[in-house]
């Protein structure tokens, strides 16, 4: 598990990744994000407006491109001002806090210039209305159980914030509650299978803590997602998919890497089923089932080409 903070690693090396890639490829996609930004200077989905969830998915993906621009980053910044005053919830303030830390990180303006000087109290104590009594943290405030993805957003916000998670024993056995027989570890506690996209964030919430994985722990999770491979040779979301998906490919390719186990899959395939899914004129979709693009997904298409490219 390493020290450094889990984004900028993540982010520097995404981006090392993308270096290796011609550039016209590197071009084609950040073009494409480009073409989202609304005239308000946020990114939507694949309908309605500017979103904070999709603008800070379009910054990662320029991020891990090289391509932020002075610009681009000016209008987002003023529709994330736009957005300060807004009820939030877990994903709605893990999306601003990173966003606005791009914007800066690549030359653009404080979005938090004139915020009170006690913001990061605020949003610490706010985060802790997620809290539930089984030591996790749910999507909206009052829940009675805690989710492990948004368990992991939390953990991010607060690094961030440049804060400790409090509590963390509490955290890390809500973790271990998550864990099930076959490996790996499910989203909410009723659950008895495990899905691919709960194990990556379990796991990113111990290596956010700083836990080593036991090697019964680091076994079952190598074991649960060596299972994961479909026919079409990406990763699917869990035991019972039928069909593989780019979410799921990329946090599971990337969890696989992140406690040396890359080689129980066949990464050549998964690096060819993310690539099947770009289009020419950028983008990315979710599936071969998919036949729209995002730019959520251009990001995982994004990670997985640059995770797995020799």
């Amino acid at each position: 598990m390493s020290p450094e903070p889990y984004l900028p690693r993540l982010t520097a090396q995404l981006a090392d990744g993308l270096l290796r890639l011609p550039d016209d490829f590197r071009t084609r996609h950040a073009n494409f994000v480009r073409r989202r930004q609304n005239a308000d200077g946020g990114f939507p989905g694949r309908e309605g407006g500017s979103d904070l969830y999709y603008t800070g998915f379009a910054l990662r993906s320029l991020a891990v491109l090289d391509a932020l621009e002075p610009d681009l980053l000016g209008r987002a910044a003023d529709f994330l001002r736009s957005a300060l005053a807004q009820q939030a919830s877990v994903v709605d303030f893990f999306s601003l806090l990173y966003s606005c830390l791009l914007i800066q990180a690549g030359g653009g303006p404080d979005v938090l210039a004139t915020a009170p000087a006690d913001w990061p109290e605020r949003v610490a104590a706010a985060l802790e209305t997620f809290r539930t009594s089984d030591g996790g943290y749910a999507k909206n405030a009052g829940a009675a159980s805690g989710s492990t993805y948004h368990t992991f957003l939390v953990g991010l916000c607060y690094q961030l914030l440049g804060r400790d998670l409090p509590r963390p024993d509490e955290v890390v056995r809500f973790v271990a509650s998550r864990r099930r027989e076959d490996g790996g570890y499910v989203e909410i506690a009723p659950m008895r299978r495990s899905g691919t996209n709960p194990t990556a964030a379990a796991v990113g919430v111990l290596q956010l803590l700083g836990v080593e994985l036991a090697e019964d722990v680091r076994a079952g999770l190598a074991g649960f997602l060596a299972e994961m491979p479909s026919l079409e040779g990406g990763l699917r979301a869990n035991g019972r998919a039928p069909l593989a998906d780019l979410l799921s490919t990329f946090t599971g390719a990337w969890t696989l890497a992140e406690i040396g186990e890359l080689g129980r899959v066949d990464a050549g395939a998964l690096l060819a089923y993310g690539r099947s899914l770009g289009l020419p004129d950028g983008g990315f979709r979710g599936g071969l089932w998919d036949d729209g693009t995002d730019v959520e997904y251009t990001f995982y298409g994004l990670g997985v080409v640059a995770l797995l490219t020799p």
